[in-house]
């Protein structure tokens, strides 16, 4: 079966899927995204996404494109055509098409694009097991980072370089040496006093929608929640590291610039985390898992 995309009113093929050259997405980065995991035939934490979605475009003075109500019935219609089970929704909205000029144009339509695919949920299972690595990288993207933009330059050349060095992830850290988060996740640690660390929200770093979903889940489990900046030393020296994303929910992290944290292994807070993530999510009936 051809995957299918939706792009500004019409569902088309997946390769005939395209927008105009003009697009200010395309030429200026200027339009906004999300991700939403789809576990089971559902769609996780949809409320929350949209909810990022509509702020991130408030702040760059953009409109929606149509209702939110409309938006939810294409995200839906997409996943059923595409007959997603497991996988990610993918959404896109920029300013639109217009004469190349760095103004905002005056009667732009913004452009939307949403796309899905199939993920297997085994292949998060089985690095939950074992856990995965996590490298350093400057953090060289600009200061409003909390603003889901299709802006990723910096965030690509980070995962490159990682996935080079045969890590799973880059932790990208500031210039007072402090982690701000992974190039597409959000950063944690675990104390060995049994607290969980995670940096405030802020211009730094983005909002994650599974983020604040764990961050219930931890106050629902009486457990102590650190929100502040934490440097790479502080990780190394961690009880136990994790990073959390749309679809990979709660991903224990095992080595920081192949050091080892902790034991080496998936250690007992980030696996119970990831074991209970379901049921502290909407629509979540998803154990397993682009960064929310």
């Amino acid at each position: 079966m051809s995957r299918i995309a939706y792009v500004n009113g019409r569902y088309l093929p997946h390769a005939a899927a395209a927008v105009h050259v003009e697009d200010r997405g395309y030429q200026f980065a200027d339009g906004v995204y999300e991700v939403t995991q789809i576990a089971r035939g559902a769609l996780i934490d949809l409320t929350a996404h949209l909810d990022r979605l509509e702020r991130s475009l408030d702040e760059l003075r953009m409109e929606m494109p149509l209702s939110r109500a409309a938006l939810e019935i294409i995200l839906r219609e997409v996943m059923r055509r595409n007959r997603i089970i497991n996988g990610m929704v993918y959404l896109q909205i920029t300013r639109g098409q217009a004469r190349r000029d760095h103004a905002f144009p005056l009667h732009a339509r913004p452009s939307l694009v949403v796309t899905a695919r199939a993920v297997d949920p085994l292949r998060f299972e089985r690095l939950a097991q074992t856990g995965v690595g996590v490298l350093a990288f400057p953090d060289l993207r600009w200061k409003r980072v909390d603003i889901k933009t299709v802006n990723l330059t910096a965030n690509v050349l980070a995962r490159q370089q990682a996935r080079e060095s045969g890590a799973f992830e880059a932790w990208l850290v500031d210039d007072d040496g402090f982690v701000t988060e992974g190039a597409a996740t959000n950063a944690w640690i675990v104390l060995k006093n049994g607290s969980i660390v995670t940096r405030n929200t802020g211009p730094e770093i983005l909002a994650g929608v599974t983020r604040q979903t764990l961050i219930r889940q931890i106050e629902a489990k009486q457990i102590r929640l650190e929100l502040r900046a934490f440097t790479l030393e502080e990780a190394m020296g961690a009880a136990e590291a994790f990073i959390t994303g749309a679809t990979l929910t709660v991903m224990p992290v095992v080595s920081i610039n192949e050091q080892i944290v902790g034991a080496g292994r998936p250690g007992p807070v980030a696996t119970a985390l990831r074991a209970d993530f379901a049921a502290f999510a909407e629509g979540g009936n998803s154990p397993g898992g682009a960064r929310s």
